[in-house]
C-alpha cells in the first residue's frame, strides 16, 4: 500500500507510524513545505522516504495534515492529482469550508473529511507517536458523499489504529467544536498573555505557577500558525462561544464586585456535575 502523508506533524506523523506498525507492507511518504520536518520524519522513522505532489498518482491514501487555511488551496489540487481508485483523508479542525469547496469537484467521491481529537499542545514530526488515536473519536462529515469502498478501507484503518467513530454533519461540527476546542485554547492563550504581561520578572510566574496554571495554559504552546486559520475559518461561531464565554466572566466578576459569594459558590456547585459527564465520555 502506498500512503502519502501531506504535513508530517504531530496529526500525520502519528497516523503514518499507525499505519507502518499496522499494515507492514506499505511505504510511506511524506511531503512537507519543511524540508527539516521531512528530514527529522526519515530520522525518526516516521515515513520512508520523501516525495512531490508529481508521485501522488501512485497513491493509494493520501493524508492531508495541514494549516485549515492551506487545506483550501492543497486539497483540490491533490485530488486532480491522484487516481480514482485512492482516498484522499484530510485532518483539519474546521469542516465546513472544505466541504462545501469540493461539493462539486468530480473527484469529491475521493474524499473523506474527518477530524480526529486527539491533538496535544506540541507540534512538528518529533510529536507524533505510535497509539496517539487509541480510543480517542474521529467524527467523519459527509461519508455518504465518498465512495462505499474507500469508506470502508477508511473505516478499517481507524478501526485497527483504535478510533471510536462518530459522524456529523460540517456545520454541526464547527459549531459544537467552538464550544469544546477553539474556546479552550483561547482560554489558554488569553490567560498566559494575561499572567505574562502583568508579571514582568517571568522567574516569579514559574516559581508561584503550581499544576492548575500549568495545566490551564497548557494550549497556549499550541502552534499559532495552525491556530490563527481555524479561528479564521470558524470566526462566526468561535465569536458566539466568546460573547457566552465573556457573559459567563462578567456575571462572575459582577457577583464578585456584589460580595455575593454564596451565589458564586452556587455557580461553582452548579458546574462540577461536569465531572460525570466529563467520566462519561472517556
Amino acid at each position: 500500500m502506498n500512503v502519502f502523508v501531506i504535513g508530517i506533524g504531530l496529526i500525520g506523523g502519528s497516523f503514518a507510524l499507525d499505519i507502518k506498525a499496522n499494515y507492514k507492507n506499505t511505504t510511506v511518504s511524506g511531503i512537507d513545505a519543511d524540508d527539516e520536518h521531512l528530514e527529522k520524519a526519515l530520522e525518526l522513522n516516521i515515513i520512508d522516504k520523501k516525495a512531490d505532489f508529481n508521485e501522488l498518482k501512485n497513491a493509494d491514501i493520501v493524508i492531508v495534515s495541514i494549516p485549515v487555511d492551506a487545506q483550501l488551496t492543497v486539497i483540490p489540487k491533490v485530488l486532480d492529482i491522484i487516481s480514482d481508485a485512492a482516498l484522499l483523508i484530510d485532518v483539519g479542525s474546521t469542516k465546513e469550508a472544505i466541504c462545501s469547496l469540493l461539493e462539486n469537484h468530480p473527484k469529491r467521491r475521493n474524499f473523506l473529511a474527518t477530524h480526529p481529537i486527539a491533538g496535544t499542545e506540541f507540534s512538528g514530526p518529533t510529536a507524533a507517536h505510535v497509539a496517539l488515536f487509541k480510543g480517542k473519536t474521529n467524527i467523519i462529515c459527509e461519508v455518504e458523499k465518498t465512495a462505499f469502498k474507500l469508506q470502508e478501507k477508511a473505516l478499517e484503518i481507524f478501526q485497527k489504529i483504535g478510533m471510536r467513530i462518530r459522524y456529523m454533519n460540517p456545520t454541526a461540527h464547527d459549531k459544537h467544536i467552538a464550544y469544546v476546542s477553539h474556546l479552550s485554547h483561547i482560554s489558554s492563550f488569553m490567560l498566559g498573555k494575561t499572567v505574562i504581561e502583568k508579571e514582568k520578572n517571568e522567574r516569579d510566574i514559574f516559581d508561584m505557577a503550581g499544576s492548575g496554571f500549568a495545566s490551564t495554559v497548557r494550549l497556549a504552546k499550541s502552534s499559532p500558525a495552525m491556530w490563527a486559520p481555524i479561528f479564521k475559518q470558524n470566526k462566526a461561531n468561535v465569536i458566539e462561544t466568546l460573547e457566552e464565554y465573556i457573559s459567563n466572566l462578567e456575571r462572575f466578576k459582577n457577583l464578585m464586585k456584589q460580595d455575593d459569594f454564596s451565589e458564586i459558590y452556587n455557580e461553582m456547585e452548579n458546574t462540577n456535575h461536569i465531572k460525570q459527564i466529563l467520566n462519561g465520555i472517556k
